[in-house]
């Protein structure tokens, strides 16, 4: 078994990745067929497929079949607190290089 820094590390590396944080930013409103999820985020089908199983073993991700389609969803919504803190971060730090560009 995985001990606790390397679960946490796992689920950090499922979100360090801009692919994966666009699948994230579209499954915010609620679960979407994986046909749904490659042509929105614009990525081809074998490369938003390995994003998702990566997302899924971190466990970031559930999902579930419905013949012969595949629903993901986002397993803890905590996860779009964790993009939004990110989100927010990356704001002050724009805010500051630009406040800093215009003092030179």
């Amino acid at each position: 078994m995985k001990d606790l820094l390397e679960l946490r590390s796992d689920i950090l590396k499922a979100l360090a990745q801009p692919t994966r944080i666009k699948i994230l930013d579209f499954l915010r409103d609620g679960e979407r067929c994986v046909c749904e999820i490659f042509p929105a985020i614009g990525e081809e089908q074998s490369n938003t497929s390995r994003h998702l199983n990566m997302m899924m073993d971190a466990g970031v991700l559930s999902r579930r079949k419905e013949g012969l389609k595949i629903y993901y969803t986002i397993k803890h919504p905590e996860i779009l607190q964790v993009v939004d803190l990110v989100n927010l971060i990356v704001e002050e730090e724009i805010t500051g290089r630009h406040k800093l560009l215009k003092a030179v």
